[in-house]
């Protein structure tokens, strides 16, 4: 069933009338040369920018007429680098309460943090003293404060090694098949993309070039795709 709709949807000259779905309670990632408009995109999904033109469609409901603050505790969003507070990670988990002035139970915190592999110990833990992996794990629980539907990934795992990668692609999987939720995943790799996807946007200079399973990128005879399969994009 689709939960996420896009419908003719253009921005400034980033985006050039995409058109297409997710499907809920899998895995799309979105993929393509660098500059073809896919955070922007993802940005759309929760509000944070608004088509120039088309409509974006939430469970058939149009983003433009829904309640924002509700629209984004359903998709949470984890951005690339997994920019932090200064502060303690029980400050970084609280944030997203903060802002409507309450406060996160201890009890909760700590269950957020065991959802993301983490121990109690790390609550009152610096952020200055975490490692890349476990500031990544940090921002993937801080999303969980509201309780999302989707969950909203920007290059996530860009800055860390192999083995913190697979460990993060596999976090997220259990998330994802534990919660029932619907992953949209930006990603440079294409590795990551074949291990961790039930669907693939390709995006190109703003346009959608192919949506599908990702065994449909293989098949393509587009020849961007062609390209950027053999690493000339």
């Amino acid at each position: 069933m689709e939960i996420i709709e896009f419908k003719n949807v253009s921005h400034r000259e980033i985006l050039h009338n995409i058109s297409g779905y997710f499907r809920e309670n899998k895995i799309t990632t979105f993929i393509g040369p660098s500059g073809a408009g896919k955070t922007t995109c993802l940005k759309h999904i929760n509000g944070l920018l608004s088509p120039d033109s088309g409509d974006v469609f939430y469970r058939g409901e149009n983003i433009a007429s829904a309640d924002i603050i509700s629209l984004r505790k359903k998709a949470g969003m984890a951005f690339q680098s997994a920019p932090m507070l200064a502060g303690t990670v029980y400050d970084n988990l609280n944030l997203p309460l903060k802002i409507f002035n309450k406060e996160l139970n201890q009890g909760r915190a700590v269950k957020l943090l065991e959802m993301v592999d983490l121990d109690k110990s790390f609550l009152q833990r610096k952020i200055n003293k975490l490692s890349g992996g476990e500031k990544s794990r940090v921002s993937l629980a801080r999303t969980f404060v509201s309780k999302p539907e989707v969950l909203l990934l920007d290059e996530i795992t860009s800055s860390l090694d192999y083995t913190l990668v697979r460990d993060i692609e596999r976090l997220v999987k259990k998330l994802q098949q534990e919660h029932n939720l619907t992953v949209v995943w930006i990603t440079h790799d294409l590795a990551q993309a074949e291990r961790v996807s039930d669907d693939i946007w390709f995006l190109n200079q703003g346009e959608l070039l192919l949506q599908g399973p990702i065994d449909s990128l293989y098949s393509s005879s587009n020849t961007i795709i062609q390209q950027f399969l053999r690493g000339e994009r």
